[in-house]
């Protein structure tokens, strides 16, 4: 693992990160934000994330995603931190929503981020490390045609706020809630889904440096939870 003091004024490392989702969008700002930072990330999606140490899996299989951890974190020595950046959405309304396309939501963004922190928790807790998860505005209020992301992401809160109770002491938790961000995310939706050509949104690249700061705050300081949207964000509160 990373244990790097850097040369700007003594700021710890946030040493070796586990980065879901990170091929593009908020995961890939993420790690490379951790690069610059004198970390070491690693990668856990679908694709390969261009110049980064990337492990292929599904988060939709828990179990293949359980794995791939073991795999990273046996190959890095363990892990200092994980963030939980992999999302997806099919907007409709509900009865217009394939089963299959509605649970595979569900299945990527809270089962898959339950399983990658259950593997995870071992190596974190030898060093100490945080696990940041990533909500949304959208898992603390609701929207129409959104069943499927608004129960996944309320369950993300619930399960954050959970874990932190759990680990209180011993892992440190943190909660994002990022607002809209000017990513791929909503590529491919209809029209009426996507954001109006003059929304006021933030760039991946800003919400990472919030994330980095919450996994370089020293051991027993620890950020419970991060709301950070652009000032004029339409989603919140």
């Amino acid at each position: 693992m990373t244990e790097v003091i850097a040369p700007d004024g003594g700021v710890r490392s946030p040493g070796t990160v586990l980065v879901t989702g990170g091929a593009s969008g908020l995961g890939f700002a993420v790690a490379t934000a951790v690069r610059k930072a004198g970390g070491t990330p690693v990668v856990l999606d679908l694709a390969e994330a261009p110049g980064f140490d990337t492990e292929l899996a599904d988060l939709a299989d828990a179990r293949a995603a359980e794995a791939a951890v073991s795999r990273i974190a046996g190959r890095h020595g363990g892990l200092d931190a994980v963030f939980t950046a992999a999302g997806i959405d099919h907007p409709a309304p509900l009865a217009g929503l394939p089963g299959a396309d509605w649970d595979r939501v569900v299945q990527v963004n809270l089962l898959g981020t339950a399983a990658v922190v259950r593997a995870a928790l071992p190596y974190l807790t030898r060093s100490q490390g945080i696990v940041v998860t990533c909500a949304s505005t959208l898992g603390l209020r609701a929207v129409p045609d959104a069943t499927a992301y608004c129960a996944s992401k309320w369950g993300v809160v619930g399960f954050t706020r959970a874990l932190a109770a759990e680990l209180k002491g011993t892992v440190r938790v943190t909660m994002v809630v990022p607002g809209g961000m000017h990513t791929a995310f909503f590529d491919g939706r209809d029209e009426k889904y996507k954001p109006p050509a003059d929304a006021k949104l933030n760039t991946p690249e800003d919400v990472a440096q919030a994330v980095l700061f919450a996994m370089r705050q020293p051991p027993g300081c620890e950020i419970k939870e991060m709301v950070i949207t652009s000032s004029e964000e339409g989603s919140w509160p």
